[in-house]
């Protein structure tokens, strides 16, 4: 059997079962449509703007050339990598994709950096971490702090292993010249490349924006939809008793396992479901790592469109998301046990994501906090640029005295 004629019949079964089940179907979909309107909207909204602003004018591969000294030994990418990590850090799914496909487009990586890029850089976001999943779902704004740390923690560790992810590389960054100016030109040619005024700029990021936001919507609903009424054919029930199974023989909360395939769908869903269904705190914290690292059906086909017009593979990706899964799984266990001091000592030094208000209030609110997050991002990352140029310069000014 060809793989459209398996695609058409599985769309068709597809279609059968929401016809089948109609209810089921429109319920779901509402809460997609409102997960995606009070939560992913205003979240994702400022920073989508800012990047494609950012983009256009070159100031992403200003930040790349000053991360450069960073990113290559770390991760072997270039130091535009490095914007696509904090801006998919900050903003969460798919920000960290969007911008990994239009460094790809634009030939500023390779298909094989972006492979590793992406493998990493698309991840879970801080409001979402600790307000919607932290505070909503599990009502323990602390357990939040220690979700967030378990997820960047195993993100890091996915970049680090993506470095045996062999293939071409892009040519490292010339040496000629200070380590400004040679930012300072990186920007002003990429901004020369685009040649767009700021207004065209400015409407092009805005409806670019919106279209991306409207899948983003239509993926969340879509995959909602699938995982309820699937559920209620019962179709699922053989994966959820041997997954039950396979838990309960390691040692594991066999309670879990409708969470975890709920999970493999659409994330919000899997969460919301173990924060209902956990027995015992750590095993709830370690499932919800592990769903939040393997992101869902749902962020894989978002990705895919933030990727579309690429020769990025997605083979590497799917990889990878396991991987962090299980990293974050085994982080969290480990910060709810030995190493609970962790975020125990950061509980009160995070207002801005650990804050109930983000969560309850209102549309204006939830956009709000995220752009309060998004310009206390840029205004961190002026401050460590900062920093560093003035570090270089000293030891510049050092050394030149000395001979």
């Amino acid at each position: 059997m060809t793989r459209s004629r398996l695609l058409a019949i599985i769309v068709f079964l597809m279609t059968g079962m929401i016809i089948v089940f109609p209810e089921v179907a429109f319920h779901a979909s509402l809460e997609g449509l409102q997960l995606w309107f009070e939560i992913v909207l205003p979240t994702l909204l400022p920073f989508f703007i800012m990047v494609d602003l950012l983009m256009g004018l070159g100031v992403v591969h200003f930040l790349g050339s000053l991360l450069e000294p960073i990113m290559r030994p770390l991760f072997r990418l270039p130091g535009v990598g490095g914007v696509a990590v904090a801006m998919g850090l900050v903003a969460g799914y798919p920000m960290g994709a969007k911008v990994t496909g239009e460094l790809a487009r634009s030939k500023s990586i390779t298909q094989v950096e972006a492979e590793r890029l992406m493998s990493f850089a698309n991840t879970a976001g801080p409001l979402f971490l600790v307000g919607a999943v932290g505070v909503g779902m599990f009502g323990r704004p602390e357990l939040g702090i220690t979700l967030l740390i378990a997820h960047y923690a195993g993100a890091v560790f996915v970049g680090l292993c993506m470095r045996l992810h062999k293939g071409p590389e892009s040519p490292r960054i010339s040496n000629k010249g200070s380590y400004l100016g040679r930012a300072l030109d990186a920007m002003d040619k990429a901004r020369r490349s685009d040649s767009r005024s700021f207004g065209l700029l400015f409407a092009d990021a805005i409806r670019s924006t919106f279209q991306a936001l409207l899948f983003i919507g239509g993926c969340i609903m879509m995959f909602s939809v699938l995982a309820s009424v699937l559920s209620s054919t019962g179709v699922l029930y053989p994966l959820k008793t041997v997954l039950a199974f396979l838990l309960n023989l390691f040692g594991l909360d066999g309670s879990l396992a409708p969470a975890l395939v709920k999970g493999f769908f659409e994330t919000t869903l899997g969460t919301q479901t173990v924060a209902q269904n956990a027995t015992s705190l750590g095993a709830g914290a370690a499932a919800a790592s592990f769903i939040l690292g393997w992101s869902g059906l749902s962020v894989h086909m978002q990705v895919a469109a933030m990727l579309s017009g690429t020769k990025v593979g997605f083979k590497p990706y799917i990889q990878a998301r396991l991987l962090h899964g299980l990293f974050s799984a085994i982080i969290a266990a480990l910060l709810l046990g030995p190493m609970s001091f962790i975020p125990a000592s950061l509980k009160n030094t995070m207002p801005v994501v650990s804050t109930t208000h983000y969560l309850n209030g209102s549309f204006a609110a939830r956009f709000l906090a995220s752009a309060r997050l998004a310009t206390s991002f840029l205004l961190i990352l002026v401050i460590m640029l900062s920093v560093v140029w003035l570090i270089k310069r000293m030891i510049y000014i050092s050394f030149r005295s000395r001979s």
